[in-house]
Protein backbone atom coordinates (compact mmCIF):
# COMPACT_ATOMS: atom_id res chain seq x y z
CA UNK A 1 0.00 0.00 0.00
CA UNK A 2 2.87 3.00 -0.72
CA UNK A 3 2.11 4.93 -3.00
CA UNK A 4 2.68 5.84 -6.75
CA UNK A 5 0.50 3.41 -9.90
CA UNK A 6 -2.93 3.66 -10.57
CA UNK A 7 -4.29 0.67 -9.80
CA UNK A 8 -8.15 -1.35 -10.27
CA UNK A 9 -10.28 0.15 -7.70
CA UNK A 10 -11.83 -2.96 -5.25
CA UNK A 11 -14.96 -3.15 -3.12
CA UNK A 12 -14.72 -3.56 0.26
CA UNK A 13 -17.39 -4.50 2.87
CA UNK A 14 -16.17 -2.25 6.36
CA UNK A 15 -17.88 -1.95 9.60
CA UNK A 16 -20.53 1.10 9.79
CA UNK A 17 -22.99 2.70 11.23
CA UNK A 18 -25.65 1.76 9.45
CA UNK A 19 -28.49 -0.81 10.47
CA UNK A 20 -26.94 -3.58 9.33
CA UNK A 21 -23.53 -2.63 10.66
CA UNK A 22 -22.31 -3.03 7.62
CA UNK A 23 -21.12 -0.31 4.63
CA UNK A 24 -20.55 -0.53 0.96
CA UNK A 25 -17.52 1.55 -0.65
CA UNK A 26 -15.30 1.43 -2.84
CA UNK A 27 -11.53 1.90 -1.98
CA UNK A 28 -8.63 2.27 -4.47
CA UNK A 29 -5.55 -0.15 -3.18
CA UNK A 30 -2.72 2.31 -2.29
CA UNK A 31 -0.35 -0.30 -3.07
CA UNK A 32 3.18 -0.22 -4.95
CA UNK A 33 2.26 -1.15 -8.44
CA UNK A 34 4.36 -1.52 -11.25
CA UNK A 35 4.02 2.03 -13.11
CA UNK A 36 4.52 5.17 -11.47
CA UNK A 37 4.35 7.55 -14.75
CA UNK A 38 1.29 8.80 -13.06
CA UNK A 39 3.19 11.17 -10.77
CA UNK A 40 6.64 12.19 -10.10
CA UNK A 41 6.23 12.72 -6.41
CA UNK A 42 5.95 17.16 -6.18
CA UNK A 43 2.84 17.05 -6.47
CA UNK A 44 3.35 17.81 -2.72
CA UNK A 45 5.56 21.26 -3.70
CA UNK A 46 2.13 23.36 -4.25
CA UNK A 47 1.06 21.89 -1.31
CA UNK A 48 0.69 24.00 2.25
CA UNK A 49 0.73 21.43 5.06
CA UNK A 50 -1.96 22.87 7.96
CA UNK A 51 0.16 24.39 10.85
CA UNK A 52 -1.50 24.25 14.54
CA UNK A 53 -0.37 27.63 15.80
CA UNK A 54 -1.92 27.01 19.22
CA UNK A 55 -1.44 22.96 19.70
CA UNK A 56 -3.58 20.79 22.05
CA UNK A 57 -1.66 20.29 25.48
CA UNK A 58 -3.24 19.76 27.95
CA UNK A 59 -3.41 15.70 27.36
CA UNK A 60 0.52 15.57 27.23
CA UNK A 61 0.98 17.84 29.93
CA UNK A 62 -0.56 15.33 32.85
CA UNK A 63 1.05 12.83 30.86
CA UNK A 64 3.87 10.45 32.09
CA UNK A 65 6.15 10.94 28.75
CA UNK A 66 6.29 14.52 30.11
CA UNK A 67 7.76 13.71 33.14
CA UNK A 68 10.18 10.96 30.86
CA UNK A 69 11.43 13.38 28.47
CA UNK A 70 11.70 15.99 31.05
CA UNK A 71 14.26 13.74 33.75
CA UNK A 72 16.16 12.55 30.47
CA UNK A 73 16.96 16.13 29.39
CA UNK A 74 17.42 17.26 32.99
CA UNK A 75 14.70 19.96 32.39
CA UNK A 76 12.63 19.54 35.73
CA UNK A 77 9.91 22.21 35.29
CA UNK A 78 11.05 23.27 38.93
CA UNK A 79 14.27 24.41 38.55
CA UNK A 80 13.17 26.92 35.67
CA UNK A 81 15.10 28.09 32.64
CA UNK A 82 18.86 27.69 33.01
CA UNK A 83 21.84 29.47 30.60
CA UNK A 84 24.14 27.31 29.41
CA UNK A 85 27.20 29.58 31.49
CA UNK A 86 25.33 28.93 34.41
CA UNK A 87 25.30 24.86 33.55
CA UNK A 88 28.65 25.16 33.51
CA UNK A 89 29.58 26.47 36.26
CA UNK A 90 31.85 24.76 38.95
CA UNK A 91 32.49 21.59 36.54
CA UNK A 92 36.31 22.09 36.06
CA UNK A 93 36.20 21.18 39.75
CA UNK A 94 35.15 17.80 39.71
CA UNK A 95 31.43 17.20 38.45
CA UNK A 96 30.79 16.38 35.00
CA UNK A 97 27.93 16.80 32.71
CA UNK A 98 24.99 14.48 33.57
CA UNK A 99 23.71 12.69 30.67
CA UNK A 100 20.58 14.42 30.96
CA UNK A 101 22.25 17.64 30.42
CA UNK A 102 24.39 16.32 27.79
CA UNK A 103 20.87 15.57 25.81
CA UNK A 104 19.49 18.96 27.20
CA UNK A 105 22.55 21.32 25.22
CA UNK A 106 22.99 18.49 22.16
CA UNK A 107 19.06 19.34 21.67
CA UNK A 108 19.64 23.08 21.19
CA UNK A 109 21.78 22.20 18.54
CA UNK A 110 19.69 19.88 15.90
CA UNK A 111 20.78 19.45 12.58
CA UNK A 112 20.58 22.57 9.78
CA UNK A 113 22.48 21.71 6.93
CA UNK A 114 23.40 19.28 4.31
CA UNK A 115 26.89 17.72 4.67
CA UNK A 116 26.77 15.10 2.41
CA UNK A 117 24.32 13.70 -0.70
CA UNK A 118 23.83 10.72 -2.61
CA UNK A 119 22.54 10.91 -5.99
CA UNK A 120 20.66 7.91 -7.82
CA UNK A 121 19.12 7.40 -10.91
CA UNK A 122 15.98 6.18 -9.38
CA UNK A 123 13.70 6.62 -6.14
CA UNK A 124 14.65 6.39 -2.85
CA UNK A 125 12.38 4.85 -0.98
CA UNK A 126 13.71 3.74 2.09
CA UNK A 127 17.14 4.84 4.68
CA UNK A 128 18.19 3.15 7.89
CA UNK A 129 21.03 3.62 10.32
CA UNK A 130 21.62 0.27 12.37
CA UNK A 131 21.63 0.03 16.33
CA UNK A 132 25.06 1.19 16.82
CA UNK A 133 24.94 3.67 13.95
CA UNK A 134 27.98 2.39 12.04
CA UNK A 135 26.44 1.37 9.02
CA UNK A 136 23.29 2.64 6.94
CA UNK A 137 21.27 0.85 4.60
CA UNK A 138 19.90 2.35 1.80
CA UNK A 139 17.06 0.93 -0.70
CA UNK A 140 16.28 2.29 -4.31
CA UNK A 141 14.08 1.61 -6.71
CA UNK A 142 17.17 0.42 -9.22
CA UNK A 143 16.50 -2.83 -7.30
CA UNK A 144 19.85 -2.11 -5.36
CA UNK A 145 20.06 -2.02 -1.60
CA UNK A 146 23.19 -0.12 -0.68
CA UNK A 147 25.02 -0.60 2.34
CA UNK A 148 27.57 2.35 3.92
CA UNK A 149 30.26 2.24 6.02
CA UNK A 150 29.27 5.30 8.87
CA UNK A 151 31.52 4.16 11.40
CA UNK A 152 33.96 7.16 10.59
CA UNK A 153 31.44 9.99 10.15
CA UNK A 154 31.70 9.56 6.38
CA UNK A 155 29.66 7.65 4.20
CA UNK A 156 31.71 5.06 2.42
CA UNK A 157 29.83 2.53 0.04
CA UNK A 158 30.76 -0.71 1.66
CA UNK A 159 28.90 -2.97 -0.58
CA UNK A 160 25.73 -3.03 -3.22
CA UNK A 161 23.46 -6.11 -3.11
CA UNK A 162 21.04 -7.14 -5.86
CA UNK A 163 17.53 -7.47 -4.58
CA UNK A 164 16.05 -10.50 -6.03
CA UNK A 165 12.79 -11.23 -6.66
CA UNK A 166 11.64 -7.47 -6.62
CA UNK A 167 8.05 -6.82 -7.96
CA UNK A 168 8.50 -2.99 -8.97
CA UNK A 169 10.64 -1.55 -6.30
CA UNK A 170 12.11 -2.68 -2.70
CA UNK A 171 9.64 -1.29 -0.06
CA UNK A 172 11.36 -2.03 3.59
CA UNK A 173 14.05 -3.10 4.63
CA UNK A 174 15.76 -3.58 8.58
CA UNK A 175 18.82 -5.03 10.06
CA UNK A 176 18.75 -7.85 12.26
CA UNK A 177 19.89 -6.35 16.04
CA UNK A 178 23.29 -7.26 15.88
CA UNK A 179 23.55 -5.84 12.26
CA UNK A 180 24.48 -9.39 10.50
CA UNK A 181 21.95 -9.35 8.13
CA UNK A 182 19.62 -7.29 6.61
CA UNK A 183 15.98 -8.28 5.38
CA UNK A 184 14.17 -6.40 2.69
CA UNK A 185 10.23 -6.92 1.33
CA UNK A 186 9.01 -5.93 -1.95
CA UNK A 187 5.59 -7.43 -4.07
CA UNK A 188 6.38 -10.91 -3.66
CA UNK A 189 5.27 -13.56 -1.29
CA UNK A 190 9.10 -14.24 0.33
CA UNK A 191 11.04 -11.50 2.85
CA UNK A 192 14.22 -11.52 1.36
CA UNK A 193 17.25 -12.37 4.26
CA UNK A 194 20.88 -11.41 3.29
CA UNK A 195 24.23 -11.94 4.96
CA UNK A 196 26.60 -9.52 5.51
CA UNK A 197 29.32 -11.44 7.15
CA UNK A 198 32.27 -12.26 4.99
CA UNK A 199 32.77 -11.32 0.96
CA UNK A 200 30.14 -13.65 0.07
CA UNK A 201 26.37 -13.00 0.07
CA UNK A 202 24.11 -15.57 1.31
CA UNK A 203 20.51 -14.96 0.13
CA UNK A 204 17.71 -16.35 2.21
CA UNK A 205 13.90 -16.20 0.86
CA UNK A 206 11.18 -15.90 3.68
CA UNK A 207 8.25 -17.78 1.77
CA UNK A 208 5.41 -16.40 3.68
CA UNK A 209 2.47 -18.50 1.99
CA UNK A 210 -0.05 -16.19 1.28
CA UNK A 211 -3.56 -16.71 0.08
CA UNK A 212 -3.47 -13.33 -2.13
CA UNK A 213 -2.14 -14.06 -5.47
CA UNK A 214 -0.69 -10.30 -5.84
CA UNK A 215 0.56 -10.08 -2.18
CA UNK A 216 3.24 -7.57 -0.99
CA UNK A 217 5.02 -7.05 2.56
CA UNK A 218 4.74 -3.06 3.43
CA UNK A 219 6.31 -2.94 6.72
CA UNK A 220 8.77 -4.98 8.65
CA UNK A 221 10.56 -5.70 11.47
CA UNK A 222 13.23 -8.29 13.37
CA UNK A 223 12.78 -9.17 17.11
CA UNK A 224 15.35 -8.32 19.07
CA UNK A 225 17.18 -11.72 19.12
CA UNK A 226 16.74 -11.73 15.38
CA UNK A 227 15.41 -15.35 15.28
CA UNK A 228 11.59 -13.77 14.54
CA UNK A 229 10.19 -11.28 11.12
CA UNK A 230 7.37 -8.96 11.78
CA UNK A 231 5.43 -8.20 8.58
CA UNK A 232 2.23 -5.99 7.51
CA UNK A 233 1.01 -7.23 4.08
CA UNK A 234 -1.92 -6.02 1.69
CA UNK A 235 -4.28 -8.82 2.78
CA UNK A 236 -4.81 -7.12 6.32
CA UNK A 237 -2.83 -10.09 8.01
CA UNK A 238 0.32 -9.77 10.18
CA UNK A 239 2.86 -12.48 9.47
CA UNK A 240 5.63 -14.22 11.63
CA UNK A 241 8.22 -16.29 10.55
CA UNK A 242 10.64 -18.22 12.47
CA UNK A 243 13.97 -18.27 10.75
CA UNK A 244 15.60 -20.91 13.24
CA UNK A 245 12.52 -23.04 11.90
CA UNK A 246 12.39 -21.78 8.69
CA UNK A 247 8.30 -21.46 8.25
CA UNK A 248 5.80 -19.20 9.22
CA UNK A 249 4.70 -19.85 12.60
CA UNK A 250 1.60 -16.84 12.94
CA UNK A 251 -0.80 -15.42 10.22
CA UNK A 252 -3.22 -12.81 11.91
CA UNK A 253 -6.24 -11.54 9.76
CA UNK A 254 -5.30 -8.66 12.02
CA UNK A 255 -6.94 -5.48 9.74
CA UNK A 256 -9.90 -4.79 7.53
CA UNK A 257 -7.60 -3.29 4.83
CA UNK A 258 -3.33 -3.16 4.53
CA UNK A 259 -1.60 -2.91 7.25
CA UNK A 260 1.09 -0.38 5.92
CA UNK A 261 3.40 -0.56 9.60
CA UNK A 262 4.21 -2.92 12.32
CA UNK A 263 7.03 -2.97 15.24
CA UNK A 264 7.79 -4.89 18.28
CA UNK A 265 7.01 -2.69 21.67
CA UNK A 266 9.97 -3.30 22.90
CA UNK A 267 12.69 -5.21 23.17
CA UNK A 268 11.41 -8.46 24.88
CA UNK A 269 9.44 -8.39 21.86
CA UNK A 270 6.05 -9.70 22.77
CA UNK A 271 3.76 -6.90 22.05
CA UNK A 272 3.37 -6.22 18.66
CA UNK A 273 2.00 -2.80 17.41
CA UNK A 274 0.52 -2.34 13.66
CA UNK A 275 -1.48 0.09 11.70
CA UNK A 276 -3.64 0.01 8.32
CA UNK A 277 -5.73 1.73 5.64
CA UNK A 278 -8.53 1.29 8.19
CA UNK A 279 -7.17 4.13 10.30
CA UNK A 280 -6.96 2.03 13.10
CA UNK A 281 -3.71 1.19 15.42
CA UNK A 282 -3.84 -2.24 17.06
CA UNK A 283 -1.74 -3.88 19.98
CA UNK A 284 -1.22 -7.69 20.19
CA UNK A 285 0.37 -10.19 23.01
CA UNK A 286 2.41 -12.70 21.58
CA UNK A 287 1.45 -14.54 24.78
CA UNK A 288 -2.09 -14.52 24.30
CA UNK A 289 -2.57 -14.80 20.38
CA UNK A 290 -4.67 -17.38 18.26
CA UNK A 291 -3.89 -17.80 14.78
CA UNK A 292 -7.56 -19.21 14.62
CA UNK A 293 -9.11 -16.42 17.00
CA UNK A 294 -6.67 -13.00 17.29
CA UNK A 295 -7.45 -10.71 19.61
CA UNK A 296 -5.93 -7.70 19.83
CA UNK A 297 -5.11 -6.23 23.28
CA UNK A 298 -6.18 -3.07 22.52
CA UNK A 299 -7.11 -0.62 19.72
CA UNK A 300 -6.30 3.05 19.35
CA UNK A 301 -8.99 5.31 17.42
CA UNK A 302 -8.51 9.13 16.44
CA UNK A 303 -6.94 8.98 12.95
CA UNK A 304 -9.52 9.80 9.74
CA UNK A 305 -7.58 8.38 7.32
CA UNK A 306 -4.69 5.52 6.72
CA UNK A 307 -1.91 5.30 8.87
CA UNK A 308 1.27 5.05 6.98
CA UNK A 309 3.85 4.39 10.07
CA UNK A 310 4.15 3.30 13.09
CA UNK A 311 7.48 3.99 15.71
CA UNK A 312 7.15 2.76 18.94
CA UNK A 313 9.31 4.84 21.75
CA UNK A 314 10.86 1.68 23.17
CA UNK A 315 9.20 1.39 26.36
CA UNK A 316 6.45 -0.97 25.54
CA UNK A 317 4.21 2.60 26.21
CA UNK A 318 4.30 5.25 23.76
CA UNK A 319 3.64 5.38 20.07
CA UNK A 320 3.30 7.33 16.88
CA UNK A 321 1.13 6.94 14.39
CA UNK A 322 2.09 8.98 10.87
CA UNK A 323 -1.76 9.22 9.08
CA UNK A 324 -2.75 10.53 5.54
CA UNK A 325 -5.38 12.39 7.86
CA UNK A 326 -1.92 14.85 7.35
CA UNK A 327 -1.00 14.10 11.40
CA UNK A 328 0.86 12.39 13.64
CA UNK A 329 -0.65 11.01 16.69
CA UNK A 330 1.13 9.86 20.27
CA UNK A 331 -0.28 7.05 21.35
CA UNK A 332 -0.37 5.58 25.33
CA UNK A 333 -0.81 1.78 24.81
CA UNK A 334 -2.89 2.25 28.31
CA UNK A 335 -5.67 4.48 27.24
CA UNK A 336 -7.09 2.47 24.63
CA UNK A 337 -10.16 3.65 22.22
CA UNK A 338 -13.78 2.91 23.67
CA UNK A 339 -16.13 1.58 21.25
CA UNK A 340 -17.91 4.88 19.96
CA UNK A 341 -14.35 5.48 19.15
CA UNK A 342 -13.34 3.08 16.81
CA UNK A 343 -16.82 3.87 15.44
CA UNK A 344 -16.05 7.28 14.76
CA UNK A 345 -12.87 6.49 13.27
CA UNK A 346 -14.12 3.75 10.61
CA UNK A 347 -16.39 6.65 9.64
CA UNK A 348 -14.67 9.03 8.33
CA UNK A 349 -12.56 6.32 6.73
CA UNK A 350 -15.63 5.48 4.47
CA UNK A 351 -15.81 9.24 4.09
CA UNK A 352 -12.57 9.68 2.56
CA UNK A 353 -12.79 9.62 -0.99
CA UNK A 354 -9.89 10.83 -2.58
CA UNK A 355 -6.41 9.64 -3.52
CA UNK A 356 -2.99 10.30 -1.84
CA UNK A 357 -1.47 9.51 -4.23
CA UNK A 358 -1.98 11.83 -6.91
CA UNK A 359 -4.50 14.19 -6.13
CA UNK A 360 -4.23 16.98 -3.53
CA UNK A 361 -5.64 17.51 0.21
CA UNK A 362 -9.42 18.52 -0.06
CA UNK A 363 -10.45 20.91 2.63
CA UNK A 364 -12.75 18.91 3.93
CA UNK A 365 -10.22 16.12 4.57
CA UNK A 366 -8.32 18.90 7.09
CA UNK A 367 -10.69 18.58 10.02
CA UNK A 368 -8.61 19.62 12.95
CA UNK A 369 -11.52 18.79 16.09
CA UNK A 370 -11.34 15.76 17.61
CA UNK A 371 -13.27 12.47 16.80
CA UNK A 372 -15.63 11.41 19.48
CA UNK A 373 -13.33 8.46 21.46
CA UNK A 374 -9.85 9.93 20.06
CA UNK A 375 -7.77 8.71 23.46
CA UNK A 376 -4.44 10.30 21.81
CA UNK A 377 -2.40 12.36 24.21
CA UNK A 378 -1.29 14.94 21.25
CA UNK A 379 -1.40 15.60 17.96
CA UNK A 380 1.14 16.95 15.44
CA UNK A 381 0.36 18.71 12.60
CA UNK A 382 2.83 20.72 9.67
CA UNK A 383 3.83 18.45 7.37
CA UNK A 384 2.50 16.90 4.21
CA UNK A 385 1.36 13.08 4.07
CA UNK A 386 1.28 12.73 -0.23
CA UNK A 387 2.11 10.27 -2.52
CA UNK A 388 3.81 7.48 -0.66
CA UNK A 389 3.95 5.56 2.92
CA UNK A 390 6.10 8.84 4.65
CA UNK A 391 7.75 7.45 7.99
CA UNK A 392 7.82 9.45 11.17
CA UNK A 393 10.18 8.46 14.25
CA UNK A 394 11.32 9.12 17.48
CA UNK A 395 14.68 11.46 18.04
CA UNK A 396 17.21 9.53 19.56
CA UNK A 397 17.60 8.50 23.45
CA UNK A 398 21.13 8.86 23.65
CA UNK A 399 21.46 12.64 22.31
CA UNK A 400 18.17 14.16 22.44
CA UNK A 401 16.09 11.95 24.92
CA UNK A 402 13.63 11.45 22.93
CA UNK A 403 12.15 15.31 23.06
CA UNK A 404 11.24 15.17 18.80
CA UNK A 405 9.34 13.69 16.57
CA UNK A 406 10.77 14.11 13.05
CA UNK A 407 9.48 12.77 10.00
CA UNK A 408 9.22 13.22 6.42
CA UNK A 409 7.34 15.51 4.41
CA UNK A 410 5.47 15.80 0.84
CA UNK A 411 7.03 18.73 -0.03
CA UNK A 412 10.49 17.62 -0.29
CA UNK A 413 11.40 18.64 3.83
CA UNK A 414 12.51 16.90 7.36
CA UNK A 415 9.94 17.96 9.78
CA UNK A 416 10.80 18.35 13.58
CA UNK A 417 8.47 18.81 16.12
CA UNK A 418 8.48 19.43 20.15
CA UNK A 419 7.36 16.12 21.82
CA UNK A 420 5.87 18.27 24.41
CA UNK A 421 4.72 21.30 22.78
CA UNK A 422 3.85 19.91 19.32
CA UNK A 423 5.30 22.74 17.80
CA UNK A 424 7.48 22.42 14.89
CA UNK A 425 10.74 22.99 15.56
CA UNK A 426 12.93 23.03 12.15
CA UNK A 427 12.26 22.25 8.53
CA UNK A 428 15.07 21.19 6.93
CA UNK A 429 15.05 21.27 3.04
CA UNK A 430 16.80 20.52 0.56
CA UNK A 431 15.03 17.84 -1.63
CA UNK A 432 13.21 18.40 -5.16
CA UNK A 433 10.53 16.08 -4.14
CA UNK A 434 8.62 14.36 -1.36
CA UNK A 435 11.09 12.41 1.69
CA UNK A 436 9.79 9.16 2.35
CA UNK A 437 12.23 7.65 5.13
CA UNK A 438 14.45 9.39 8.15
CA UNK A 439 16.79 8.46 10.14
CA UNK A 440 18.28 10.00 12.97
CA UNK A 441 22.00 8.87 14.11
CA UNK A 442 21.21 6.88 17.34
CA UNK A 443 24.47 9.06 18.47
CA UNK A 444 25.61 11.52 16.50
CA UNK A 445 23.98 14.65 15.36
CA UNK A 446 22.77 14.12 12.10
CA UNK A 447 19.68 12.98 9.82
CA UNK A 448 19.42 10.86 6.66
CA UNK A 449 16.21 11.46 4.28
CA UNK A 450 15.20 9.13 1.17
CA UNK A 451 13.80 11.43 -1.11
CA UNK A 452 11.33 10.33 -4.44
CA UNK A 453 13.66 13.09 -6.01
CA UNK A 454 16.29 10.15 -6.85
CA UNK A 455 18.51 11.15 -3.85
CA UNK A 456 19.84 10.87 -0.26
CA UNK A 457 20.46 13.68 1.92
CA UNK A 458 22.80 13.70 5.27
CA UNK A 459 21.83 16.88 7.01
CA UNK A 460 23.83 17.52 10.59
CA UNK A 461 24.39 20.59 12.97
CA UNK A 462 26.90 23.12 11.64
CA UNK A 463 26.52 24.72 15.28
CA UNK A 464 30.27 24.47 16.36
CA UNK A 465 29.59 22.98 20.09
CA UNK A 466 28.52 19.92 18.45
CA UNK A 467 29.93 19.60 15.47
CA UNK A 468 33.99 20.49 17.79
CA UNK A 469 33.23 17.00 19.67
CA UNK A 470 31.77 18.35 23.23
CA UNK A 471 30.09 14.55 23.62
CA UNK A 472 32.40 11.13 24.17
CA UNK A 473 31.64 8.99 21.05
CA UNK A 474 29.17 6.40 21.51
CA UNK A 475 31.38 3.42 22.69
CA UNK A 476 32.35 5.66 26.04
CA UNK A 477 29.84 5.15 28.23
CA UNK A 478 30.43 7.71 30.54
CA UNK A 479 29.58 11.53 30.70
CA UNK A 480 31.95 13.97 29.09
CA UNK A 481 33.44 16.74 31.24
CA UNK A 482 34.04 20.23 30.06
CA UNK A 483 37.05 22.25 31.30
CA UNK A 484 36.97 25.55 30.76
CA UNK A 485 36.01 29.25 33.08
CA UNK A 486 32.66 30.25 33.22
CA UNK A 487 34.11 33.03 30.82
CA UNK A 488 35.11 30.51 28.17
CA UNK A 489 31.84 28.94 28.14
CA UNK A 490 30.38 32.34 27.05
CA UNK A 491 32.35 32.65 24.06
CA UNK A 492 31.87 29.50 22.98
CA UNK A 493 28.19 29.88 23.18
CA UNK A 494 28.54 32.94 21.47
CA UNK A 495 30.19 31.51 18.64
CA UNK A 496 28.31 28.55 18.01
CA UNK A 497 25.89 29.91 15.76
CA UNK A 498 29.04 30.97 12.98
CA UNK A 499 29.60 28.10 10.77
CA UNK A 500 32.49 26.62 11.66
CA UNK A 501 35.36 27.62 9.05
CA UNK A 502 35.33 31.20 10.86
CA UNK A 503 35.70 30.10 14.73
CA UNK A 504 39.00 31.32 15.68
CA UNK A 505 41.60 28.54 16.99
CA UNK A 506 42.04 29.27 20.10
CA UNK A 507 38.15 28.30 20.47
CA UNK A 508 38.35 25.19 18.43
CA UNK A 509 41.00 24.33 21.04
CA UNK A 510 38.51 25.13 23.89
CA UNK A 511 35.69 23.29 22.47
CA UNK A 512 37.38 20.01 21.83
CA UNK A 513 38.80 19.72 25.48
CA UNK A 514 36.25 16.66 26.33
CA UNK A 515 37.49 14.31 28.55
CA UNK A 516 36.37 10.85 29.80
CA UNK A 517 36.51 10.91 33.49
Amino acid sequence: MSAWVSSGGQVRLVHGGGATGLQLVQSYSDSDDDSDGAWEGRLGNRYNPPVDSQPDTQDVDRSEIRTQILLATASSASKGKQSFAHMEQGRCLGSSFSHGECSRIRSHFLPNHVAHKEMYHQKAFCGVYSEDGNMFLSACQDQNVRLYDTSRGRFALRRTVKARDVGWSVLDVCFTPDSSCVLYSSWSDYIHVCSLTGDNETHTALDLNPDERRFCVFSLAASSDGKEVLGGANDGCLYVFDREQNRRTLKIDAHEDDVNAVAFADSSSQLLFSGSDDALCKVWDRRTLQEDRPQPVGQLAGHRDGITFIHSKGDARYLISNSKDQSIKLWDVRKFSPKEGLAASRLAVTQQNWDYRWQQVPQRALKRHKLTGDTSVMTYRGHGVLHTLIRCRFSPEFSTGQRFIYTGCSTGKVVIYDVLTGKVVSRLSDHKACVRDVSWHPYQDNIVSSSVSVSLSLAESRDCWTRLGLYNSPVMSRSPQLCSTSQTYRKVYIVSRISIQIVPQCFVLLCVKALAK
